[in-house]
C-alpha cells in the first residue's frame, strides 16, 4: 500500500450525519422561539463543530445569551438522537475493512466532541479504527493541524507515510497544516466544484475509487 495510515474525517465523509444535526438544530431553534433551517442550509452550517453550526444556524444579529441557549437545547437533543438517522455511506465499511485487511492503520479526526467520535466509531465501525480524536482540551479544532499530529505520534507514523481523507474545505486546510496529502472525497456535505475552489487536488467519487487511490 502507499500508506501506512489513513486518517479520515467523520461526519461526511465515513458517517452521513446530517440528517440527526439538522434535527437536533431545529429542535434547538424552536424550543428557543427561533425559525428552522433547511436541510440544505444545514448542509452549509455543518464543518467546523457544533457551536459554529449553531452560530450560523441562529438568525442574524442574535446576541451572545441566544446563541448559547440554542447551543445547550442542542447538546441535549444530540446527546440523546444522534443515531436516529445517522448511518455509514454505501460502501464505506467495506472500503475500510479491505484497508484494514491490507494492514493500513486507520485513524478518526473530527472538531465533534471527543466522547461522540469514539461512541460513533465504536458504534458503527466496531474494532476498525486505532485512534479516534475529537474536540477536547489543550487540542485545537481543525483546521488546526492538532488533532492529526496527535494521532501520528500516537501511532508512530511520519507524515510522509500518511494521509488525510476529509469532505469540505476544513479538511483540505487540515491535511495541509498538518503536512499530509489530501484526497476530498464528494459523496459527503460539499461538491466537487467547491471543493476545487478551496484548493482541493485529488478527488475520490466513491469509497471504491478511494481506495484505488490509496493503493
Amino acid at each position: 500500500m502507499r500508506y501506512e495510515l489513513a486518517v479520515f474525517d467523520l461526519d461526511g465523509t465515513i458517517l452521513d450525519t446530517l440528517a440527526d444535526l439538522s434535527a437536533s438544530l431545529n429542535h434547538a431553534l424552536t424550543a428557543c422561539g427561533y425559525p428552522a433551517r433547511t436541510l440544505d442550509e444545514a448542509r452549509r452550517f455543518v464543518g467546523n463543530g457544533i457551536h459554529k453550526l449553531v452560530e450560523r444556524g441562529v438568525p442574524a444579529g442574535t446576541d451572545a445569551a441566544g446563541v448559547e441557549a440554542v447551543f445547550a437545547a442542542f447538546k441535549a437533543h444530540y446527546k440523546d438522537h444522534s443515531r436516529d438517522a445517522t448511518r455509514p455511506y454505501d460502501g464505506v465499511p467495506q472500503m475500510l475493512q479491505k484497508l484494514r485487511a491490507d494492514g493500513v492503520k486507520l485513524a478518526v479526526v473530527s472538531n465533534k466532541v471527543d466522547s461522540a467520535v469514539g461512541e460513533l466509531c465504536r458504534s458503527y465501525y466496531p474494532g476498525l479504527f486505532d485512534a479516534a480524536v475529537g474536540e477536547r482540551e489543550g487540542v485545537r479544532r481543525k483546521p488546526a493541524p492538532d488533532s492529526v499530529l496527535q494521532v501520528l505520534r500516537e501511532l508512530d507514523v511520519s507524515a510522509d507515510r500518511a494521509v488525510y481523507i476529509g469532505d469540505s474545505d476544513v479538511d483540505v486546510e487540515t491535511g495541509k497544516n498538518a503536512g499530509l496529502p489530501v484526497i476530498s472525497v464528494t459523496w459527503g456535505f460539499r461538491d466537487e466544484d467547491f471543493l476545487r475552489d478551496h484548493g482541493a487536488a485529488a478527488y475520490a467519487h466513491s469509497p471504491d475509487e478511494l481506495y484505488e487511490l490509496l493503493k
